[in-house]
Order: structure tokens, then sequence, then C-alpha cells
């Protein structure tokens, strides 16, 4: 009589454990598939990113603020494919326009021009005409190139020449202030 006692709770048991398992597999298979498709809703993009959106990128330019008259960042999103060969002279000559934010001034003088520039090891030797001595604020525009420039990985210097040659008004190697 025990032993069938024993065998009849054994089968019941078993019953519950299989009956409980399936039930269970079914409610993990469904929580498994309503998750899978919460996922698919979360990353489902709204709209197509297009090939010109993917070839943009963000470039500092530093500026002089008319309310503090210190330097200030203005951030300019650019095609790629203007700064790819020729970074340098890209980032120099939108420095040279000036800035698209009212609030902020240009630094390097009028009708100045980027004669040459070219990078050895870390620092980048930028050979400017004659008209940038015109500048009425040294510190600053020398501030401006050199943390505009100093924003690529590449360089950690700058070397100011004027028509070719030294010149006692930029006559050291600059690197970015600490502090900026």
């Amino acid at each position: 009589m025990k032993s069938k006692k024993a065998i009849l709770i054994f089968v019941i048991l078993l019953i519950i454990i299989l009956v409980g398992g399936f039930f269970a597999i079914k409610y993990l298979k469904n929580k498994t598939t309503s998750n899978n498709e919460t996922i698919q809703n979360e990353y489902t993009p709204e709209q197509e990113i297009s090939d010109e959106q993917l070839r943009k990128t963000i470039v500092t330019l530093y500026f002089k603020s008319k309310e503090t008259g210190e330097l200030a960042p203005e951030a300019r999103l650019i095609d790629i494919k203007e700064i790819i060969n020729t970074p340098y002279e890209k980032l120099i000559n939108l420095l040279i326009e000036g800035p698209k934010n009212d609030k902020y001034e240009k630094i390097i003088p009028d009708n100045t021009k980027l004669l040459n520039s070219y990078l050895e090891k870390d620092c980048l030797t930028l050979d400017f005409s004659s008209e940038i001595l015109n500048c009425t604020n040294k510190q600053l525009l020398i501030d401006s190139i050199v943390n505009t420039m100093t924003e690529l990985s590449e360089v950690n210097k700058i070397k100011i020449l004027v028509d070719g040659k030294t010149n006692s008004e930029f006559s050291e190697e600059y690197s970015r202030q600490q502090s900026q």
C-alpha cells in the first residue's frame, strides 16, 4: 500500500512538473518575442541617413567674443571632403573668413592669406602674408590659431612665418595653454 501511495505521489508530482514546465516555457517564449518586438521598434530609424549627412564633421574654430573680449569656440558642421586633403588650409581659411555667430568677431586681419602650411613631426608651420602683422591683439590671434589647429590630433605646436620668414612678432613655437 505504501509503495502504491509513493508511486501515485510520484506520478502526480511528475504531471505537475511537466504541466508547470510547459506553461513556463510558453510564458518565456512569449516574453522573449515581445521583447524582440520592443527592441526592433526602439532601433527602427525614422528616416534614412543620407550619404551627405554621413560626410559631415564638426570642427571647432576660436574667435573673439564681443561680450567678454576673450576667445570663444564656434562649432561648424562641414563636409569631410572639404577638409580631408588640406585640413590646415581649410581651417585657417575658415578663421580668415570669420565667425557665423554675430556674438563673435574675427581676429585675423582682412586680406591676410595663408601662403603655405606643412607639418613636421607634431609642429605645424603656417606661412602668412604680411597683412597678419596688422593684428590688434597678437596674443588673441596666436591663441585663436593654436587652439583651432591643435584640435587636430597630429598637431601639438604651431610656428608662424610671415612671407616665408621668421618674424620677430611671431618668433616662438606656440602650444595650447592648459587653461583653455
